[in-house]
């Protein structure tokens, strides 16, 4: 959390002042749209607290956010914050329109909303809690504009990293499609098998989550799981030797098993494991260790992650407040088995596109380190 000693050596110009003092909630009073209600195609985006850009589309003039563009969201569940600078209307559940109190620059305020450290181990709670519990720099309104102007020229290179991501892993969708046809309709007819017949074991990690230590071998829960794979060393976390081996007993992941997110925000979300070593994991995460003379890791990950079968997957989860996949739901999932020849050919072009991709990640990860270095010089007014 941001604390008034971090921004002693402030130019003296500059002012600091509690979050509450600074910004506003404004989400009041604005039409709030369930993500159940949005299409995939209308007039206005529906911008909720999800990852993604937009949750759907609605035609409803009369359900625009009131607030004057651009417009910072914050959500109040997941800590994604965005600065929308077109007509949209709010999504549901979760979502906080914020709006300066003071003169602000609203580009200014996004960049320094996503420096705040919220806490990691809140789970779904909400957050805005915490993000009042903040102070906020506010430099003269010339200065933030010239800073804002700054960290954007520096996001914009973040953002052609992640957008040759995104089109790597369009290309790979479209490759799928047109090899297999449409994961729900199966248009090309291939014989269709329940999951856990595919798979020679399909389990989940530890129900007792073991205690945390500063070093000994690598523990993951779906945290760490992206689309492109593990992310061990962003937030690593270790647990002893005898924890591990009690948990590796019963759940043991290997190279090129398939990891598949059963629990939270995530749900659905599958990767395949790179690695060759050790690791436990929680049990939000499922082990999935397919028959590889059926079914390969590439064509399974990429049948899980479409958005037409996770979208069909999904809609079996169940739980009210916290919903998740079980495993014997994962193993009644409904598959099409393409010929293992055709699998193998997808198979080349996918690792083809990952080689290239992991070159993509790594300059990300340079561009990300940099923006986050500058933006910290920027709001403690070392710029």
């Amino acid at each position: 959390m941001s604390d008034l000693t971090q921004f002693k050596n402030l130019p003296k110009e500059w002012n600091v002042l509690p979050f509450l003092d600074a910004v506003k909630d404004v989400t009041g009073g604005n039409t709030k749209i369930k993500q159940s209600d949005a299409r995939e195609i209308g007039t206005y985006p529906v911008i909720d607290q999800g990852q993604q850009t937009c949750c759907g589309y609605v035609d409803d003039d009369n359900a625009l956010c009131k607030e004057e563009l651009p417009t910072v969201l914050f959500g109040d569940h997941t800590k994604i914050i965005k600065l929308i600078d077109y007509p949209f209307v709010l999504g549901a559940d979760g979502v906080k329109v914020l709006s300066p109190k003071i003169p602000m620059d609203k580009k200014f305020l996004f960049y320094f909303l996503n420096t705040i450290k919220l806490p990691d181990n809140a789970g779904y709670s909400r957050h805005y809690k915490f993000l009042k519990e903040a102070v906020v720099p506010v430099p003269p309104l010339a200065e933030q504009k010239r800073i804002a102007a700054i960290l954007d020229k520096a996001d914009s290179l973040r953002r052609k990293n992640q957008q040759a991501i995104q089109l790597a892993d369009q290309f790979l969708r479209a490759v799928f499609l047109d090899m297999f046809g449409d994961p729900v309709t199966n248009p090309k007819e291939w014989k269709v098998s329940e999951l856990g017949k595919l798979c020679k074991k399909i389990t989940d990690g530890t129900h007792h989550s073991p205690m945390i230590t500063e070093t000994g071998i690598p523990y993951i829960t779906a945290k760490h799981l992206k689309k492109s794979g593990l992310e061990f060393y962003k937030a690593p976390w270790y647990i002893s030797p005898d924890s591990h081996k009690t948990i590796y007993a019963r759940c043991k992941p290997e190279k090129y098993d398939v990891l598949y997110i059963k629990d939270g925000a995530t749900t659905g979300l599958a990767a395949i494991n790179e690695y060759d070593f050790e690791f436990s994991m929680l049990s939000s995460l499922a082990l999935l260790k397919p028959n590889r003379d059926l079914l390969l890791p590439e064509f399974l990950t990429m049948f899980l992650n479409h958005p037409r079968s996770k979208s069909m997957i999904i809609a079996n989860m169940s739980g009210a407040a916290i919903t998740r996949l079980t495993l014997a739901k994962i193993k009644d999932i409904q598959i099409p088995i393409p010929p293992i020849t055709m699998q193998k050919k997808f198979s080349l072009i996918y690792w083809n596109v990952r080689a290239t991709l992991e070159k993509t990640c790594s300059c990300t990860i340079f561009s990300d380190n940099e923006f986050n270095s500058l933006s910290q010089k920027a709001f403690a007014g070392e710029l």
